[in-house]
């Protein structure tokens, strides 16, 4: 039977085991960045900074907006990479070239269909 008039028990007031008010000197962690913590190699600080620049008339940007695109960006370049990787391996050179990157996106029926784009370099 709880006759105290809160959620905790005790004498009341802010803190929780008596003493004086205030928080704990916690310990000071190291900052981390949001790449880092999403488990990302992109930037996604620098991608939620490019996404607010381009939204019109002072509209907001969730974080994890930032987070999500990059993640998207990173999938689709270590695929593109992949690709033009095994297309090195089969032409027995050891540097990716915009050929390779060319011959991989064609090969690809899904990314030959996302990515439209000239390639400078790739030949036909």
């Amino acid at each position: 039977m709880d006759l105290g008039g809160g959620g905790k028990g005790g004498k009341g007031g802010k803190g929780g085991k008596g003493g004086k008010g205030g928080k704990a000197p916690a310990s000071k962690r190291a900052p981390q960045s949001r790449s880092s913590r999403a488990g990302l190699q992109f930037p996604v600080g620098r991608i939620h900074r490019f996404l607010k620049d381009r939204v019109h008339s002072q509209q907001r940007v969730g974080a994890t907006a930032a987070v999500y695109t990059s993640a998207i960006m990173e999938y689709l370049t270590a695929e593109v990479l992949e690709l033009a990787g095994n297309a090195c391996k089969d032409l027995k050179v050891k540097r990716i070239t915009p050929r390779h990157l060319l011959l991989a996106i064609r090969g690809d029926e899904e990314l030959d269909s996302l990515i439209k784009a000239t390639i400078a370099g790739g030949g036909v």
